[in-house]
């Protein structure tokens, strides 16, 4: 695993709210394991991977920097509520991702 995957990981626990502790009871990832994935000394596999999507509400491609959608965001925002460029773009694409994953499922977005 990639110290960009190990640090994405980490990122979306943070973002998330949710401890090592908390994630390994929530995704059944003991928590030595969980703890040696992001500290990038061991590999996730890919139930782990999607365990810890589920848990912080991330992708996969999000969790392993393997987004197409990432390389073409380009975000330009006024910061309002305190909020950071990279905070927003990390919630842009995490919105991206989902609209990308709905439409690869054949699930379109419903204009109300």
């Amino acid at each position: 695993m990639s110290d960009t995957t190990a640090k994405a990981i980490a990122h979306a626990l943070e973002v998330a709210g949710i401890s090592q502790r908390t994630a390994a009871t929530t995704t059944g990832i003991s928590q030595p394991t969980l703890h040696r994935i992001i500290s990038g000394t061991r590999s996730a596999k890919m139930n782990e991977l999607l365990a810890l999507a589920t848990a912080t509400g991330c992708t996969v491609a999000e969790l392993t920097n393997s987004s197409e959608v990432a390389g073409r965001v380009q975000c330009a925002a006024r910061s309002t509520n305190g909020a950071t460029m990279d905070q927003m773009r990390a919630r842009l694409l995490h919105f991206l991702e989902l609209d990308a994953y709905l439409e690869d499922q054949g699930i379109s977005a419903i204009n109300a």
